[in-house]
């Protein structure tokens, strides 16, 4: 079995779940997040592009209902051995297979938690669901228990995190190493995650970001190479991923001369993001990380060029995003704990002088001050 953690490690990733559905009192649980079915089970695809959902029952029992062409996937990466097939045909409803299931798994009347906020579950399907299970039992959207059992890592999750990372720098040691005058910003992507697959790492969630000139100001990947000036800046957000589980870093790279304003935001953005070190620690939310971010930046006129969230939680993540629900943004409560892979990341976009600027690496929460987790300095990058 293509497994990259013991079975002991699912076991207990199944009592913590399990723990949480007694408290809240569901009698099973549907996951329609990779991610979520991946931590239990190992169950590991892209199939989740269909109709697919892990049944969880209260009992600590697993059934699987997916697509043919996921059967031996399921078989060989995960630990599921209920795995149930519904039929591609016209007007096909899966929903209609998964309601005879969950009465087979004498569910009915039962009270159900379902993962609604996933890339997993469409809204048609979602619509489909409410309608086929409106008076099987009491439907409860539980779209983020697991996602909150996934923020912090297990010892050998963490093993993962840390090779991830070391694929990350990696990625960047390849990408300073052509960044010149002249450079085409394809040779640059094309070693960045050509040194991620040659240290034995993964595809990452979503498209590393690369843009110059103008585009070193966007904050998405997009399509179109241009090659680098003379005096230029180069944006660059990327991640080493390893089993999937995700380390990001984000960095803007001046070309020739730095203007006064590339020095004025990195300067911005290395108080801000020291600053965040020292409350990035248990005894704060995920809301003070922000707050902090946007005090410096709004002391120093910068409240109209930041962005309204400065980083998430990683982990093991699946198309079409890297990014975990919980984010660095105004209000959440989110308490900070030990062993959170936190992505912190200062982006500054002054659109009306076109300098970018960013600052961006993962930590790994401690009792105290946090771990980086790169081997690279945040220093001005200039070539």
């Amino acid at each position: 079995m293509a497994l990259h953690f013991e079975r002991s490690e699912f076991d207990a990733r199944l009592a913590r779940l399990l723990a949480r559905m007694q408290e809240e009192k569901l009698d099973a649980m549907l996951l329609f997040a990779q991610e979520s079915m991946y931590w239990l089970t190992g169950y590991d695809t892209f199939g989740f592009c269909f109709f697919q959902t892990l049944v969880v029952k209260a009992d600590g029992s697993l059934t699987l209902m997916t697509r043919s062409a996921d059967l031996r996937q399921a078989q060989l990466t995960s630990v599921i051995t209920d795995i149930r097939i519904w039929v591609d045909r016209v007007n096909a409803d899966p929903t209609l297979d998964l309601k005879e299931l969950l009465s087979d798994l004498d569910l009915l009347g039962a009270r159900i938690g379902i993962e609604y906020d996933t890339h997993g579950m469409t809204g048609r399907i979602a619509r489909l669901l409410d309608q086929q299970l409106a008076s099987f039992g009491q439907i409860v959207d539980a779209s983020y228990l697991v996602s909150r059992l996934r923020l912090t890592k297990s010892p050998a999750e963490i093993t993962h995190v840390e090779r991830a990372a070391a694929l990350a720098d990696d990625a960047l040691d390849a990408a300073l190493s052509l960044v010149k005058v002249g450079a085409d910003e394809s040779d640059i992507l094309e070693a960045m995650q050509g040194a991620v697959f040659a240290g034995g790492g993964d595809y990452p969630a979503n498209a590393f970001i690369i843009g110059s000139g103008a585009e070193a100001l966007l904050c998405r990947y997009k399509s179109g190479r241009r090659k680098l000036d003379a005096d230029d800046q180069l944006t660059l957000e990327w991640a080493g991923v390893d089993a999937h589980y995700h380390t990001a870093m984000m960095r803007t790279v001046v070309i020739g001369t730095p203007s006064h304003r590339h020095r004025e935001l990195y300067s911005a953005c290395l108080e801000t993001l020291q600053a965040i070190e020292t409350i990035l620690m248990p005894g704060h939310t995920f809301g003070d990380v922000f707050d902090m971010h946007a005090k410096i930046m709004d002391e120093r006129g910068l409240s109209r060029h930041r962005l309204n969230a400065c980083g998430y939680s990683l982990g093991a993540r699946f198309s079409p995003s890297w990014m975990e629900h919980e984010m660095f943004h105004m209000g959440n409560p989110l308490e900070i704990q030990e062993n959170m892979s936190l992505f912190v990341h200062m982006i500054i976009m002054d659109s009306d002088s076109g300098t970018a600027m960013t600052l961006g690496q993962t930590y790994l929460t401690t009792s105290q001050a946090p771990k980086a987790l790169s081997r690279h300095p945040l220093e001005f990058l200039n070539r």
